[in-house]
């Protein structure tokens, strides 16, 4: 695999999400597939009521595009994993695109349960790592960052251990999906670690995935960045935390995805805490609003320096995990 295959592979994703968003986003403008805001949320978030979503669909066809492409000599020779990454992710965004289109019918921000979600998500998680491991694409075995060794877990314990890492990024992803280019903005500088990782360590079907994700997030931010004038929804950012982490499990380093989605995990744990101590407290709010971007946004920090600095943070973790891994 040569830098430059997975250049043109970016470059490729990028030119398709783009062309795509440029038909895209009229056409759901004129379907008038607006998205619903929560009332929970900060109020001049309403602003943003009716900006179109679903917009994830044109960095799934840029990413579609690249990787079928940039791919197609690699089949031949036996080697599938960057088309189980794809098939992952499709999953996941058909999850999303249900879940889209039940906020769209019921015009609320409430789509699928979190119990279906779950169930769903969980299903397709067992789905991919079983298969994966079937066609011999996916060990027990896994590298473990900064340690420089690889732990191999029994059969019995890896699904599970598997099903829960996939399940908890893709939900960790869905909740930094709150601001205009955020979670493209954080999870960009991941694609771009792990396509350098794929690199170093000759792994050429997860560099493709990578370097076709972080071309389509570039893609897609000409049209999400503040103001957005498309929202992923629920099928971008499911398809993302699915992609991301198909990727790391590719490389057989799934761990990689602690320091690689630091962003995430904080996102996450936010959300936990909140919820935590508000119960605990009988109504008292440790942040003043969860998760921690709208905490920002409350302080007064404009939605370009929270998509600034948490872009920031997740780039100095990216080249800390590139470090980690080779």
């Amino acid at each position: 695999m040569r830098i430059s295959t997975l250049i043109i592979t970016a470059a490729v994703s990028f030119a398709v999400t783009a062309a795509v968003g440029a038909i895209l986003v009229p056409i759901l403008r004129a379907l008038k597939a607006g998205q619903p805001i929560a009332d929970i949320g900060p109020t001049w978030h309403k602003t943003k009521e009716g900006t179109p979503t679903m917009g994830g669909l044109m960095f799934i066809a840029g990413m579609v595009a690249a990787v079928v492409l940039a791919g197609a000599r690699w089949v031949g020779k036996g080697e599938h994993s960057h088309i189980f990454i794809l098939l992952f992710g499709a999953i996941f965004a058909a999850i999303g695109v249900v879940d889209d289109a039940a906020k769209l019918r019921k015009k609320r921000n409430l789509g699928l349960t979190a119990r279906q979600k779950f169930f769903l998500q969980l299903a397709a998680a067992v789905f991919f790592v079983v298969t994966m491991q079937f066609t011999g694409k996916l060990s027990e075995s896994f590298f473990i960052p900064f340690a420089n060794v690889t732990l191999a877990l029994p059969k019995p314990l890896y699904l599970p251990f598997a099903a829960f890492i996939i399940v908890a990024s893709v939900n960790a992803v869905n909740i930094t999906d709150g601001l205009d280019g955020l979670a493209a903005g954080v999870t960009l500088p991941a694609a771009v670690s792990c396509a350098a990782i794929a690199f170093a360590r000759g792994n050429a079907a997860p560099g493709f995935a990578a370097s076709a994700l972080a071309g389509a997030l570039v893609g897609f931010l000409l049209y999400n960045f503040h103001p957005a004038k498309v929202i992923m929804g629920d099928t971008g950012a499911l398809f993302l935390g699915a992609v991301i982490c198909a990727v790391t499990f590719a490389l057989d380093m799934p761990l990689i995805i602690v320091p690689l989605g630091v962003i995430y995990i904080i996102e996450t744990l936010s959300d936990i805490v909140q919820i935590i101590y508000y119960k605990k407290t009988k109504g008292k709010r440790l942040l003043k609003m969860a998760p921690i971007h709208h905490h920002f946004e409350m302080c007064g920090w404009s939605e370009y320096k929270i998509v600034g600095v948490f872009t920031g943070v997740s780039a100095v973790f990216a080249v800390i995990s590139y470090f980690a891994a080779v």
